[in-house]
């Protein structure tokens, strides 16, 4: 499956499949010739549900496009839902559950769509509530039981409610969190290039300055991969390693490239799907403080947060930030990347804006004005 890739111009029966979900999720009007064609509709109706579903927009059905298509057609109740450890099932019915049993009190952890331990749990609790068998798998009952309950909990989404608690809890200073660093690709993948150098080289290089940034404050960290690193660890394998640290938080380091040497800027991402109530309210307020602080200490251009599905945010059962420092492929950012003093700054605007996560609002400081000297007072 993970070299499954299909694109304009495509044929065949893969295509007939593809256009047939399209249409299933009302994307494409599959009554014109030619349904075995990955024609310019197809590609049409792909780029917007890659862009609706919080996916990299290339209208190239890849592996993980060609998944989430799959996800996208199950409605609650059209299948039975359990845990499965080998193969956990994912889907919008998945996330349909997880957001009615969280509104009706019952900790599912993030609703992110995909029938995890958490989620099993919370059935069984469910089911143990109202009288049923609580087996941990959602048949005809359980779902009936669902469709009755009104419900309980009010004021803001039970999951973010809970993050938010955890993260008071957890308390203002640095000392003991737990951060896992993921440097991005690794071994003989590495990346985009350009200017002389590549993408994996740099985020080990950056990955290695905040890493002693924070351990000097007390913080405990772990590297999803080394600079000697024989291969490159899919995302799904990175959020595992990272949800075995229990870390409080999650940063992924990444380059961009362009085909345009005119594009440039550094952008921020978290975990944000399409439907209502599967955003992580604590990974997009880390994304912005990274942001706003790398924004403030450079003079990279400013291409904003923005909310993804991709694997690694996905998975990740902390809250979780990808950044993409800059373009290789243009000039000035390339030139700004390959400057140690620029990595500097750069490491210690991550370290100030995973401090700011903690700091309540009455003991924060304006954007840019935290210094590494200053935590020990926090």
């Amino acid at each position: 499956m993970t070299s499954l890739r299909y694109q304009l111009g495509d044929t065949g029966p893969a295509i007939a499949e593809i256009r047939s979900k399209l249409t299933q999720l009302g994307l494409l009007d599959d009554t014109a010739p030619g349904p075995e064609t990955f024609d310019e509709d197809v590609d049409r109706a792909v780029r917007h549900f890659q862009q609706e579903r919080g996916l990299t927009v290339t209208g190239t059905v890849d592996a993980t496009t060609y998944r989430v298509l799959d996800e996208a057609r199950w409605r609650l109740g059209d299948r039975l839902l359990s845990y499965v450890v080998t193969n956990p099932q994912a889907g919008d019915d998945v996330i349909a559950l997880q957001r009615r049993l969280s509104e009706l009190g019952f900790d599912v952890g993030r609703v992110d769509g995909v029938f995890g331990t958490r989620t099993g749990d919370a059935v069984r609790q469910f089911q143990r509530n109202v009288g049923i068998p609580a087996d941990g798998t959602c048949g005809p009952s359980t779902f009936k039981a669902l469709g009755r309950l009104a419900p309980i909990v009010t004021g803001g989404r039970p999951d973010n409610l809970r993050a938010s608690e955890a993260l008071r809890q957890a308390g203002k200073r640095l000392p003991g969190k737990v951060v896992v660093i993921d440097p991005g690709h690794g071994g003989a993948d590495r990346g985009n290039s350009g200017d002389g150098f590549d993408e994996a080289s740099v985020v080990e290089d950056l990955a290695a300055r905040i890493e002693g940034r924070l351990t000097a404050t007390g913080v405990q960290t772990y590297l999803t991969r080394g600079p000697g690193a024989e291969a490159s660890p899919t995302e799904s394998e990175r959020a595992a390693f990272a949800n075995d640290t229990d870390a409080n938080l999650l940063i992924s380091l990444h380059v961009d490239a362009h085909d345009n040497p005119e594009a440039s800027g550094v952008a921020t991402y978290y975990y944000g799907g399409h439907q209502p109530g599967t955003t992580s309210a604590i990974g997009e307020q880390f994304a912005g403080l990274v942001q706003r602080e790398v924004v403030a200490r450079t003079d990279l251009v400013d291409c904003r947060s923005h909310g993804k599905t991709w694997d690694l945010l996905r998975h990740a059962r902390m809250a979780a930030v990808r950044i993409e420092l800059g373009y290789l492929t243009n000039e000035g950012d390339a030139a700004r990347l390959a400057d140690p003093d620029f990595r500097d700054v750069v490491a210690e605007a991550v370290v100030i804006a995973i401090q700011r996560v903690y700091l309540p609002s009455s003991e924060d400081a304006a954007t840019g004005a935290l210094r590494i000297h200053d935590l020990a007072t926090h």
